[in-house]
């Protein structure tokens, strides 16, 4: 994607491709999707899936990845941030500045042009200066060109986004410079340490600047420079082994290759608009959590100490908010990651763990509560878990669980349920008894707060205490036990009567994670047609969002989309959480919504795609086709799982994994017979 004719590609497919033959999964792919403003939090920059390097911009003004589509002027470029997430993001560090002249000061940085790809960003700017990055693994290559005159490079290591550094230390050597840097992780919750190395491909002149500052001058007779770089999350010597020597084009066609390999994992036909929407979503729930091992094994873990495994090693965790779809997601299209990812989750009960994050992490993070769930699900859906290792930390970190609150109290029940399953498993019946009464306990919080919704605060964000969600989003937050929510709501004609109002009168919030489940929640009762309406609703269709912040009702409402293909890709106020937000369309789209993060179920709801194939393995696939496709048949008539017909609006995980095909065929008016019987209900007994 180097030129302005693919870039125009990226912005506007719909209106250049049509439908003729299609491009490379990469090439579909829009990296400026969601990069301007509150509208997502995502960047450019070129990276690679999984990794803890990725090269972009710092842009005046910024968000919380440090770039903002609108804005004209660089400061220069930095190598990680976390892409999505709030407090004004984290990351941001070793910004490096080209120049031309003598003072970096007196140099502006103006965009002139700039374009991306997956692995792949370029920009060139107003005073001549060109560059271009690429990223494989944990390496980068980024190349810089000059006008004639004297130039170079202004090195800031104090450089982080939310001004959270705290310490570095850098070693020059030759035409090479390493060191590590420590900065705040997002909401400055913990610490996190970055080894890095960075070597020149040509003899350079180092001069001291400010606190934490270097000036490099380069031979003015030399208007080509490279850069190599490197991270680590463990040594020095390590990000120096991980220097990659090759040219910057055989590097480039290496990440192209991958990226195309990683989103090939799921294929899509139909209407070619959306299928660039889907993979510029798909993209970004391959950027986290990050792979920190090293080749050898050798990791560091979250209590700052060395360890070594023959397992890869991921950090850079935002579980509160994608363990919903972004996590299921990755245990479908991922299998051979996400055992590793599953066994790390393991790793952070055994070396250290914090609702946020620790202030010896090895990368950057975000927050891993509901970690407990996310392993039993891991452990039902055939993933190896070794809960009795870590059976004395899950149980210390469920008897301190917060009920303080209305919205932490139906959160921290759902833990505890997890914890009683995990019990059973373990065949500590007696003790799992205990921790299922008290995960039932649910009721009576939700009976105390969450039953009168008559109140002038039912849908207020924020009231009595309650975090980034209204009464109205967090009553229905009982996933594990939908059968006592449907009989505390007052029995199924209730529960309805009470959703559709919840619809009916705008109170949900798609653009935020506590209502997220909610459209599937007519999947358990008499009117599963309703979910199905509901997914395609918001997944597509235009809607009305009156919450954002922390407004009551808002007083400028959004109506669009919720997922659009362009810079302000997302309603407003609306972040993309380590790409959990993108993983709901994703699901939505592929016509499967988790029933309940815990069990290895999903419900079945029309895609939005002709046809949806998940590659499983080199030899094995599942594909999800729909009869009598168009716009307007959104609603399901029956379904074949490898022929024969499926009773149920539900599939597991074990069915997808098996290979095969599920046929849908679709009409335009529901039909109410379908999905009402043999249906998948949580529930918890008073046993």
């Amino acid at each position: 994607m180097h030129k302005s004719f693919a870039f125009l590609l990226l912005l506007f497919p719909g209106s250049l491709y049509g439908q003729s033959k299609r491009p490379s999964k990469a090439a579909e792919v829009n990296v400026f999707l969601g990069t301007s403003g509150d509208h997502g939090q995502l960047s450019p920059s070129a990276s690679f899936p999984f990794s803890m390097l990725s090269i972009g911009p710092q842009t005046y003004p910024n968000t919380h990845t440090g770039y903002e589509y609108k804005a004209k002027q660089v400061l220069g470029f930095t190598h990680n941030r976390i892409e999505g997430v709030g407090c004004m993001g984290s990351g941001g560090n070793l910004l490096i500045k080209p120049f031309n002249g003598e003072k970096p000061g007196d140099c502006r940085l103006i965009k002139a042009k700039e374009s991306g790809a997956p692995g792949y960003y370029s920009v060139n700017f107003t005073n001549g200066i060109r560059t271009r990055f690429t990223v494989y693994g944990k390496a980068g290559i980024e190349q810089y060109h000059f006008p004639a005159g004297k130039h170079g490079f202004y090195l800031d290591f104090s450089h982080a986004l939310m001004n959270g550094f705290i310490a570095e230390q850098h070693q020059v050597k030759g035409n090479s410079i390493s060191g590590w840097i420590e900065s705040g992780t997002t909401c400055r919750a913990g610490v996190y340490r970055v080894y890095y190395y960075l070597s020149f491909d040509q003899t350079v002149r180092w001069q001291d600047g400010t606190d934490h500052t270097l000036i490099v001058m380069a031979n003015e007779k030399q208007a080509a420079i490279t850069i190599r770089v490197a991270l680590s999350s463990v040594s020095v010597a390590y990000a120096k082994a991980a220097i990659d020597t090759q040219t910057f084009t055989i590097v480039k066609k290496k990440s192209t290759r991958s990226w195309n390999k990683e989103l090939d994992r799921i294929k899509v036909t139909g209407d070619n608009r959306e299928a660039h929407l889907f993979y510029s979503l798909l993209y970004r729930t391959l950027q986290t959590p990050y792979h920190i091992s090293e080749p050898d094994g050798v990791y560091r873990g979250t209590n700052g100490l060395l360890g070594h495994t023959h397992r890869d090693v991921y950090n850079g965790w935002s579980i509160w908010d994608n363990y919903r779809t972004l996590l299921p997601l990755l245990s479908i299209i991922e299998p051979d990651k996400y055992q590793d990812m599953v066994t790390s989750i393991e790793l952070l009960y055994r070396s250290g763990k914090k609702d946020w994050a620790t202030n010896t992490e090895p990368s950057n993070t975000v927050r891993t509560e509901h970690a407990i769930v996310v392993l039993l699900d891991a452990y039902r859906k055939g993933y190896a878990v070794n809960f009795g290792a870590i059976r004395d930390s899950l149980v210390k970190e469920t008897e301190s669980l917060d009920f303080s609150h209305p919205d932490k109290a139906l959160e921290s029940s759902y833990d505890t349920w997890a914890m009683s399953q995990v019990l059973s498993i373990l065949k500590e019946d007696s003790l799992s008894k205990v921790y299922r009464r008290k995960a039932l306990n649910w009721k009576t919080y939700w009976n105390k707060d969450f039953r009168d919704i008559s109140g002038p605060d039912a849908d207020q964000m924020g009231a009595r205490g309650m975090y980034q969600g209204t009464v109205w989003q967090y009553r229905w937050f009982v996933p594990f036990d939908q059968r006592g929510l449907i009989q505390m709501c007052g029995g199924n004609d209730e529960f309805i009567k009470q959703l559709n109002e919840f619809f009916g009168t705008d109170y949900y919030n798609a653009a935020n994670e506590p209502d997220l489940q909610a459209p599937y929640l007519y999947d358990a009762t008499a009117m599963p047609w309703r979910s199905q309406y509901m997914v395609h609703k918001y997944a597509k269709d235009t809607v009305i969002q009156y919450y954002y912040d922390d407004n009551y009702r808002g007083i400028d409402p959004t109506i669009d989309r919720v997922f659009n293909n362009r810079p302000e890709a997302f309603v407003k106020s609306m972040d993309d959480d380590a790409g959990e937000m993108s993983s709901w369309y994703i699901m939505a789209a592929c016509g499967l919504s988790p029933a309940c993060v815990g069990w290895p179920v999903y419900y079945l709801h029309v895609p939005l795609f002709r046809s949806v194939t998940f590659h499983i393995s080199t030899k094995k696939a599942f594909t999800i086709r729909v009869v009598n496709f168009n716009q307007h048949n959104i609603y399901i008539r029956s379904v074949r799982l490898n022929g024969k017909l499926l009773n149920r609006n539900w599939i597991t995980e074990q069915e997808i994994n098996h290979g095969g095909s599920l046929v849908m065929e679709a009409a335009n008016r529901p039909d109410k017979s379908f999905g009402i019987k043999n249906q998948f209900i949580t529930r918890v007994e008073n046993k």
